[in-house]
């Protein structure tokens, strides 16, 4: 919206959920969160559910397009590999928040039918990327869902030891977790095509409440 009050009202949600859950939040607390009146909060989205689905739509698409923008399949198995390991850390070290509500709201009863297909596109993008490189034959031979869930569940463990506060993200954890997570998806005796796991980047260090 060209007044930016819907902005306002996404960004105070998403705080909000994060920090009182989905089912903790009243609509008037998300608007006074906002700066807007209670009234008008219903001018932009008119249900809590319709809110937290435009949340998740603009946090999903952004989520898709972070993992999987900088993408090249003519680049050798590793270093594809760790730089969607690396895209993971800059998206939940840069928008933590937005990270938990994804994870926390990815089967969530209120999702519609757009949000839904948003979460569709995402889970077929990374099918055909694990079967893009298990094609070369670095990566083992399973099923491309269960690669999947080794993949995002290693990285979720990062995220609640971090969010526990007993480990930061850095670029030393970034380097040495990609490794660990290629080693953990590649053939035994697979090349290891390069290694992208070095490059600085900002990242929140700071351990969440």
């Amino acid at each position: 919206m060209a007044d930016g009050k819907a902005d306002a009202i996404l960004d105070a949600a998403l705080r909000l959920f994060d920090e009182r859950t989905y089912a903790g939040c009243a609509m008037p607390l998300i608007a006074d969160a906002a700066g807007v009146a209670a009234g008008t909060i219903y001018r932009y989205f008119p249900s809590k559910e319709a809110l937290a689905n435009a949340l998740y739509r603009q946090w999903k698409a952004r989520y898709v397009e972070c993992l999987f923008a900088d993408d090249d399949p003519g680049e050798a198995p590793r270093p594809r590999v760790e730089r969607v390991w690396g895209a993971l850390f800059d998206f939940a070290g840069a928008h933590p928040a937005a990270f938990s509500f994804l994870e926390t709201h990815q089967h969530a009863p209120y999702l519609d039918a757009d949000s839904r297909a948003l979460s569709a596109r995402l889970d077929k993008l990374a099918v055909a990327f694990v079967t893009s490189v298990q094609e070369t034959g670095a990566v083992r031979a399973a099923p491309a869902a269960e690669l999947i869930a080794l993949f995002l569940g290693a990285f979720t463990g990062l995220v609640k030891a971090r969010t526990a506060g007993y480990i930061s993200f850095d670029d030393s954890l970034r380097a040495r977790s990609g490794d660990a997570i290629w080693q953990l998806l590649a053939r035994p005796d697979a090349p290891t095509g390069g290694h992208l796991m070095t490059r600085s980047l900002p990242l929140t260090t700071r351990p969440r409440r």
